[in-house]
């Protein structure tokens, strides 16, 4: 079902206090990564409050829809939406990457309330996410298991690996989101590994392809909604977007992949974003 306009409007707000959030948070703590969450707030977002059935309550029931965030890095805004919902205490994101803490710098399932699976080596967040949608085909339990990838993490060969087999299993209650924001670590993707015309290479691999603008709520969830009538194969959604989304001097920059936010950036930042100190 389409959103309404607003319902819109009250999931951008969500995304607009959550990019706040993220900025006064890895500003308080000077470690954490501000680009690869930032690029993927929308989807996040959309996935947790109006697609997947994803709620504390429900978190060990079989029949849940399971979200893995497969580019682990990205879990500062994971973490953030995850505290929203009740998961755990809002006060604890601020031990984020401390020690002891149970918000590492890549989720941990054995630790973190709401964390599915624990990532950080790129593909294996997608490999796992094949496994779980095997099961749930042979269990017959009806949800979605999701994936989030980064663009940078699918130059590694195990997510291809993975691709193969969700073909062969004709696993069409798996998502893989691909967060194509062109930027990675040390570049854009064409400078250290082009990967040409997506879409092409994952129809070729057997997956369903749909393409959608990653930072457009309504047009992502129209997308979302698309993926889940697909049959017979596994469902790829490129969503396109921008490292860095909602402040002007990161958009598009590698070296925010993980930079410490310093003061007057920090305060530049929330100007952008129209947050308080």
């Amino acid at each position: 079902m389409s959103l309404t306009p607003d319902r819109v409007k009250f999931l951008e707000q969500k995304c607009r206090q959550f990019r706040i959030d993220l900025i006064n948070l890895l500003h308080d703590i000077q470690t954490g990564h501000p680009g690869g969450s930032l690029s993927c707030t929308e989807i996040l977002t959309t996935l947790y409050f109006e697609k997947m059935n994803i709620n504390p309550k429900n978190f060990k029931s079989a029949d849940r829809d399971r979200f893995i965030l497969s580019k682990g890095h990205a879990a500062p805004m994971l973490y953030i939406i995850l505290a929203e919902m009740g998961f755990f205490p809002k006060e604890e994101l601020k031990s984020l990457r401390q020690i002891n803490s149970r918000l590492q710098g890549h989720p941990c399932a054995e630790k973190t309330p709401g964390v599915e699976l624990s990532t950080g080596p790129l593909g294996l967040g997608i490999s796992a996410a094949v496994g779980m949608a095997a099961v749930a085909k042979a269990d017959k339990t009806e949800n979605f298991i999701y994936a989030l990838m980064g663009d940078g993490e699918i130059q590694e060969g195990i997510v291809w690996e993975a691709a193969m087999a969700a073909s062969k299993y004709k696993l069409d209650n798996l998502i893989a989101i691909i967060d194509n924001n062109g930027v990675q670590l040390d570049g854009t993707i064409e400078e250290i590994m082009p990967l040409g015309i997506l879409k092409d290479k994952w129809q070729a691999f057997g997956w369903h392809v749909l393409e959608s603008d990653g930072h457009d709520i309504k047009e992502f969830s129209n997308t979302i909604d698309a993926a889940k009538l697909l049959k017979h194969k596994p469902i790829a959604i490129i969503a396109h977007t921008i490292k860095g989304k909602g402040i002007s001097f990161m958009e598009g920059k590698n070296e925010w992949h993980g930079k410490a936010i310093g003061d007057e950036e920090y305060a530049k930042a929330l100007s952008e974003l129209g947050g308080e100190h």
